[in-house]
């Protein structure tokens, strides 16, 4: 028995123990990566959330300064057009002003040439009317 005990039961104990040893580092060894890729994965998770998070402020921000541009793009565009405007309703008054001063320098070279014809000759009223007429239709002719 007691020989037995030693070169069979003896070894065969042993190696069994190292086995259950083994085995048991095993299972902790995979426990322990088990937790590690659990923790890997809830980091991963954590990861991708944030870089949804930062995708979605990225879209929002470019959103937000697209829209400020297309206003400050309008703003310019209205501010210009206001420009030309007023550029244009500026022309229009000097030309308006140069063609009432033309106007009146017509009027007035007219009004004295009427007034030489009518003193050139004393007429009667018909003979006047008549004169002032023919006067109005030469300056309409050289308009």
């Amino acid at each position: 028995m007691w020989l037995l005990k030693r070169f069979a039961l003896g070894p065969i104990m042993e190696m069994m123990e190292k086995r259950e040893q083994h085995v048991a580092d095993q299972i902790s060894s995979a426990e322990k990566n088990r937790k590690d890729a659990e923790k890997y994965l809830a980091e991963q998770r954590e990861a991708i959330q944030q870089a949804r998070i930062e995708a979605k402020e990225i879209v929002e921000n470019t959103k937000k300064m697209s829209e400020q541009q297309a206003e400050e793009i309008i703003k310019n565009a209205k501010i210009e057009a206001d420009r030309r405007i007023d550029a244009a309703i500026a022309q229009i008054n000097q030309e308006k002003e140069q063609a009432i001063s033309a106007l009146r320098e017509q009027v007035s070279t007219l009004s004295v040439l009427v007034a030489s014809k009518v003193i050139e000759r004393e007429l009667n009223e018909q003979e006047q009317e008549k004169l002032i007429q023919e006067t109005l239709r030469e300056v309409g002719e050289e308009l």
